[in-house]
């Protein structure tokens, strides 16, 4: 195929233009002294960079076919047109990996997806055994972050009373963050012997997992003079310092929902560190995220709306995954996907299923877009 006649290139038509013109964006002072803009044109130039580089090689690889192919047609030497044939084999073969490339990457990606994330795990249906899976869920997290290079900081904590959490909440701050978590989001189910059980049945017990995107100040409008703080005590172990400074917040803020008109009083407690100010800013983080992530719902439920199958919505009800210890089983529902590594799993090393999940939804999105 002649460069010229490449449907894929005709598709990319203008790319070039729109990269240069947006490096030159990101330079200007009036652009940069915009924060909100500023922000929006960098991940633009970083995404068009990444296109624009698969170009290239696309190009060279249609380019080099054509000359082995000219070479094949037009040289008399038979060393020299069995090397063209070599050459052209490899990159024929080259050349569909680099279309499915460049698909992929003009899906048009979550703008959240290089955000950091705020995880809420609840334990549900089952008591404390259900405290106690939600703090399996956690450690499962923790360690993936750790794998990741991740930095976790837990705000939230409230406990079981047999261990475990009845709710925990936690901050994690890395590269790409909720563009990993956010097929986490949603009720999963454990089936195992319950450490108080005496006669060795199966209890079924449930953990919901909320992933949000962190917003960012310029995103969210939030009237700072309208939130109501109140300091105490913070819980728990720390010596002295918990029982004598009032490091712990809370902030109270009256929040009207844009789509329903309704006004609903939001409360958040933070006690991450002994610092005050710092757990005051944690919670307007918090708050700005809870928000950000009300206010595109709307947005969450219209894709779920146009899709067959749902791989990452904003659906938290769902139940996604199935944890079954006494088979080592581990099953994600949205994509029909079993593993009998469940110890490892366990111990953090879920990145195989989030990937099957991500393939999953990017097919999803080459079939609407009709790529």
């Amino acid at each position: 195929m002649a460069i010229s006649e490449s449907p894929l290139l005709k598709r990319l038509d203008g790319i070039d233009s729109r990269f240069e013109e947006v490096a030159i964006l990101i330079t200007d002072p009036d652009v940069i002294s915009d924060r909100g803009r500023y922000v929006k044109l960098t991940k633009e130039y970083h995404e068009l960079s990444r296109i624009v580089a698969a170009m290239r090689r696309y190009e060279s690889a249609l380019k080099a076919a054509e000359d082995a192919r000219e070479i094949i047609n037009t040289e008399t030497d038979q060393e020299m047109r069995q090397f063209a044939k070599d050459e052209l084999e490899k990159t024929l073969a080259k050349i569909p990996e680099i279309e499915d490339e460049i698909k992929l990457l003009l899906i048009p990606a979550d703008p959240d997806d290089s955000k950091n994330a705020i995880v809420e795990i609840r334990g549900g249906t089952g008591g404390d055994e259900a405290a106690l899976f939600a703090g399996d869920l956690f450690r499962m997290y923790q360690r993936y972050a750790e794998s990741k290079g991740w930095t976790l900081a837990v705000s939230s904590v409230s406990e079981g009373a047999s261990g475990g959490f009845k709710e925990i909440i936690f901050t994690l701050t890395g590269e790409d963050v909720y563009g990993l978590m956010k097929y986490e989001s949603g009720v999963h189910r454990v089936q195992r012997v319950p450490a108080t059980e005496t006669q060795g049945r199966v209890h079924t017990s449930a953990a919901t997992v909320a992933v949000l995107p962190e917003a960012e100040e310029f995103e969210v409008e939030i009237h700072e003079g309208e939130i109501r703080w109140d300091t105490f005590r913070s819980g728990g172990a720390g010596g002295q310092n918990v029982n004598k400074v009032e490091s712990g917040v809370r902030l109270r803020y009256n929040w009207k929902n844009p789509i329903t008109g309704t006004v609903e009083e939001i409360l958040i407690e933070c006690t991450e560190t002994r610092d005050q100010p710092k757990n005051k800013e944690r919670a307007l983080s918090r708050l700005r995220s809870f928000i950000y992530d009300r206010e595109h719902s709307k947005y969450l439920d219209d894709i779920a709306s146009r899709r067959k199958t749902m791989v990452s919505t904003g659906d938290r009800s769902a139940k996604i995954r199935t944890y079954n210890f006494p088979q080592g089983r581990i099953t994600d529902h949205r994509i029909n996907y079993t593993i009998y590594n469940l110890s490892a799993f366990m111990n953090g090393d879920i990145q195989e299923c989030i990937d099957r999940l991500i393939v999953a939804e990017n097919a999803e999105k080459m079939k609407e877009s009709s790529l």
